[in-house]
């Protein structure tokens, strides 16, 4: 995989890595000799630095070349990185790298060929014996692009203390954070009770009452003909009556709506916080610089 630049791969580092940003630093030889600045970092896909790109302004105007981190020296409180010895004849000899250049494998072994003639990096005994055919012309190792890892060579990409080292204060920050947790849980279902309930109809009967009376003129003579014997005159009369109609029906008798709302409350917390402050001990009269980057 081709390397990719630091903004890239996170556009965030200045704050990933706590504002150390060596883009703009100087690039000075260990004589002091100003070479160039640094434009830009490549890292691989897991964001290790692994080369610095630094323009050459002071040396091959408009040429950029990549120094590999190894052969770095970063001082922060200076804004310098020293080319651990650079050469112009390195300088020349290293391909030219601008935004258009595919850092992948094949462009990487051209830059380091380069360092590797210069540094005539040894190779390791064991390998040597046991894959003789993996040794170059020049008496050095030359590597298999499938199984190449940048461990192989510490000398270029390996981030030594002598080099690289820095001296850092640590203190302590709260940091607030929630966690979601399981308050409780509310079940609402229903259940059916029963009761006795009473309820009156009033209703209503129809019957006959028969009135028999004698009338005033009882035992009066009737005159022949007025009588009118007849046999089976019958008088009907219908009765009525009401009967209880009582059932029951289902209405609904009201509607429950569940949902969730959301109280907010801050809480507020005091902790005992530690943070560590640089002592300068000097003997004798020294000059002392302190380059304060908070």
């Amino acid at each position: 995989m081709a390397l990719m630049k630091l903004d890239d791969f996170d556009s965030n580092y200045v704050q990933t890595f706590e504002g150390d940003d060596v883009k703009g630093f100087g690039v000075y030889t260990e004589a002091e000799e100003k070479i160039g600045s640094v434009s830009d970092v490549l890292v691989d896909e897991e964001g290790h630095f692994r080369y610095l790109v630094v323009d050459l302004g002071f040396w091959i105007f408009g040429k950029k070349v990549l120094l590999p981190v190894g052969l770095s020296r970063i001082n922060y409180n200076t804004d310098r990185v020293y080319a651990i010895n650079m050469s112009r004849k390195q300088a020349e000899d290293l391909p030219e790298f601008n935004d258009r250049t595919v850092a992948d494998y094949d462009y990487e072994e051209r830059v380091r060929n380069v360092y590797r003639n210069s540094y005539n990096t040894p190779v390791d005994a064991d390998y040597a014996v046991s894959t003789p055919e993996a040794i170059g012309t020049t008496g050095y190792r030359n590597f298999d692009r499938n199984t190449y890892t940048y461990d192989q060579e510490p000398t270029f990409f390996g981030m030594n203390e002598r080099d690289h080292q820095t001296f850092r204060l640590y203190e302590e920050r709260l940091i607030a954070n929630k966690t979601r947790r399981k308050a409780g849980e509310v079940a609402i279902g229903k259940r059916v009770e029963t009761e006795t309930a009473r309820v009156s109809v009033p209703v209503e009967k129809e019957r006959v009452i028969v009135e028999r009376t004698t009338p005033v003129d009882a035992e009066r003579i009737v005159a022949p003909g007025e009588a009118d014997f007849r046999e089976g005159e019958v008088v009907r009369m219908e009765i009525y009556e009401e009967t209880p109609d009582i059932h029951k029906e289902a209405f609904v008798r009201e509607e429950v709506t569940i949902k969730k709302v959301v109280d907010r409350d801050t809480v507020d917390r005091e902790e005992t916080i530690r943070r560590e402050r640089l002592d300068i001990d000097t003997d004798g009269n020294p000059i002392v610089e302190n380059t304060d980057r908070i």
